[in-house]
């Protein structure tokens, strides 16, 4: 999840450049036709993006399906490692009683099938790591539009994050709206799992 906290801070950063452009540009006469509100009229919330991955449910389904793909590719390595092992072991047994001939060709493929299971490690690496990938994205995406249709609702003009990394080092407890946020997405989530399982019947 370290990159999800990565990407919500560059947008958050964002977000506090475009408080502070409004604060820093409150000398400028207001037209008529601004739409953009006034810094003292500005309003601000937060979430605490540890508490609010925590409790949401999307992340936990999907996160416990990732660790069982993980736990099984895990598996899947073992077993072959386990194989190649077993057949040096049978080879180091019989190597006394085999020609130059069965010794060479049985290097030869005991060699490639290692570097067949080093291909395979590296190969479930790479598909773990682009499961996860897409995890992040798709639970930023959920997120953020979730907070821009929250936002609008309430007349937020900005969501912070709040975590150890983040650079809100003081926020005010009455503007912490992570369980009205964490409610919300959950609420869409059960929604959405009751539409696909609508669709499906």
């Amino acid at each position: 999840m370290k990159n999800l906290s990565l990407i919500l801070n560059a947008v958050l950063l964002v977000a506090v450049g475009v408080l502070f452009y409004l604060h820093f540009s409150a000398g400028k006469p207001a037209t008529a036709s601004s739409t953009t509100a006034a810094p003292g009229e500005l309003k601000i919330a937060y979430i605490n993006s540890d508490s609010v991955l925590k409790n949401y449910e999307y992340l936990k389904v999907n996160r416990q399906l990732l660790e069982d793909k993980t736990k099984k590719m895990d598996q899947d390595y073992r077993n072959r490692a386990i194989s190649l092992q077993n057949e040096i072991a049978a080879y180091q047994r019989n190597v006394q009683s085999m020609t130059l001939g069965q010794v060479k060709a049985t290097e030869e493929d005991l060699g490639k099938k290692q570097q067949n299971l080093q291909l395979y490690q590296q190969s479930l690496g790479q598909q773990l790591m682009d499961e996860e990938a897409k995890l992040n994205k798709a639970l930023y995406e959920r997120v953020t539009v979730f907070l821009k249709k929250y936002g609008k609702e309430n007349g937020l003009q900005v969501v912070l994050k709040t975590d150890v990394s983040s650079d809100v080092l003081y926020a005010d407890d009455a503007l912490d709206i992570s369980k009205a946020v964490t409610d919300g997405l959950n609420s869409d989530y059960k929604t959405e799992k009751a539409d696909s399982t609508a669709v499906k019947k």
